[in-house]
């Protein structure tokens, strides 16, 4: 499994954010802008404490496993696969609507002089910063999950336990 790039992230955070800046100056000058939904900042804070549950989970687990422990339940590896499947999707995804919220909330700047504008402005913020957090949550649980060889190799590319 190939390790997750931040400048991949990076660059799909800034193009979304660039696309999403451009189609919000596009809407409002066409009629309204469509509304940051208080739902997206919720949403991917949620996800992002489920990745680091499951992280930190996991990181529990198998330093268990590595200690020894009497009854210690084993990391099955395909469900730490899966796990990281989840991690570099949640993260992908996060990078792609926080730059579109990103974006939004840009164009939103210029008129936070109107109320609702300026909400909606927080939320695209709020938006970004847990879009963030899912990043870094699925990076963690990532490295988490990396084998012990991996480290030794640095080849660039990682394997899931």
């Amino acid at each position: 499994m190939r390790e997750l790039r931040i400048r991949l992230l990076a660059g799909v955070f800034v193009v979304a954010g660039v696309l999403s800046w451009a189609g919000a100056r596009l809407w409002n000058s066409i009629g309204t802008l469509p509304s940051v939904p208080l739902a997206a900042p919720i949403v991917l804070a949620l996800i992002a404490v489920v990745l680091l549950a499951t992280a930190l989970s996991l990181r529990a687990r198998l330093r268990a496993q590595r200690e020894r422990r009497p009854g210690a339940k084993g990391v099955d590896p395909l469900m730490a696969a899966r796990a990281v499947v989840f991690g570099q999707a949640s993260a992908l995804v996060a990078a792609l609507v926080s730059g579109m919220y990103g974006g939004t909330g840009v164009f939103l700047l210029g008129s936070l002089d109107d109320s609702a504008r300026r909400d909606q402005a927080i939320y695209a913020g709020f938006s970004v910063l847990a879009g963030i957090a899912v990043i870094v949550a699925a990076i963690f649980l990532e490295r988490v999950c990396r084998l012990p060889e991996d480290d030794d190799h640095n080849t660039g590319a990682a394997s899931a336990a």
